[in-house]
């Protein structure tokens, strides 16, 4: 973290996710009634969490406002594969491979994100968007494995960290992810998304208001089984849901509790809100197995 910005995922490795789970578990349980069935030909993905990484001993207390700084835990670094109809395979975040920051973390456990997707039968060439919640290191820096791909990123947020030259305006971004996603913008990849509840790709909206960075973003992504929200760090954890609590690292807490609410309005039921670095993930939907959950 770096205390201009207040990013966790960039000074030492800190910032975390734990999986209380016992009392979100138990609300879930009383969700009343099935989820809605999706419109007659509306566009319906499957929706898979991919762990690439694993971060050992990371202290809950700048993930979750107000815990015991002595509990730690094991977090997964993940990223999210919707596979859509007519073969649109989009990523949510693109995880990390290289730089300086990836390097000072010493992952456990990693695997290319570009090799990852391999367990869902996909091979880089066949991801046809990403999806940018927000520029932290362990979410963009994959984005170049993919270079088929249109990049998707919320206008304010890009230019509040990078400059007209491709470097970083504000310490949260890496000077290697800011200069890779100007070259993206040269490239014509990436696209510009212009505020709240954008239906950007049918099925798939993004929303913003979170305070994890300057404008980061969440994903609402229609499924057979209702509305999936994939929070990504605007939420951490289960425990930040469950008790109520805003992240540990935040630039706005009252934010972080605004969007708490409103994803419990947005998900067809609480079981398919997922967080962005929570180890019960896998634990709360275990197949396929081997680092990919199915949210279902």
């Amino acid at each position: 973290m770096r205390k201009e910005s207040l990013s966790p995922w960039t000074l030492a490795p800190i910032a975390a996710v734990l999986a209380v789970g016992i009392g979100w578990a138990s609300a879930a349980a009383r969700a009343t009634g099935p989820a809605s069935a999706p419109a007659p030909g509306a566009a319906v993905f499957e929706v898979y969490a991919v762990r690439y990484a694993t971060a050992r001993g990371v202290p809950v207390s700048s993930l979750v406002a107000g815990a015991d700084a002595t509990r730690k835990i094991d977090i997964p670094f993940m990223f999210w594969v919707l596979k859509g109809p007519g073969g649109r395979n989009v990523l949510v975040d693109a995880g990390s491979y290289k730089g300086p920051a990836f390097e000072s973390w010493k992952l456990a456990d990693f695997v290319k994100p570009s090799a990852a997707i391999g367990k869902l039968g996909l091979a880089p060439g066949d991801v046809t968007d990403v999806i940018i919640t927000h520029v932290h290191w362990d979410h963009v820096g994959g984005v170049d494995l993919f270079p088929a791909a249109r990049v998707w990123i919320q206008r304010d947020e890009f230019t509040h960290y990078i400059d007209e030259a491709g470097k970083p305006r504000d310490p949260a971004i890496e000077a290697d992810d800011a200069a890779m996603l100007a070259t993206v913008k040269k490239g014509g990849r990436l696209t510009f998304v212009g505020g709240d509840a954008k239906e950007i790709i049918p099925g798939v909206t993004v929303y913003t208001g979170g305070k994890h960075t300057y404008a980061s973003q969440y994903v609402g992504v229609r499924t057979a089984s209702g509305t999936v929200v994939l929070a990504s760090d605007s939420i951490y954890l289960y425990e930040n849901l469950e008790k109520r609590l805003p992240l540990g690292l935040t630039l706005d807490q009252a934010a972080d509790l605004r969007v708490q609410e409103r994803v419990l309005r947005l998900a067809s039921s609480p079981r398919l809100i997922v967080p962005g670095h929570d180890p019960a993930v896998f634990v709360r939907f275990p197949k396929p197995g081997n680092g990919v959950a199915r949210i279902e």
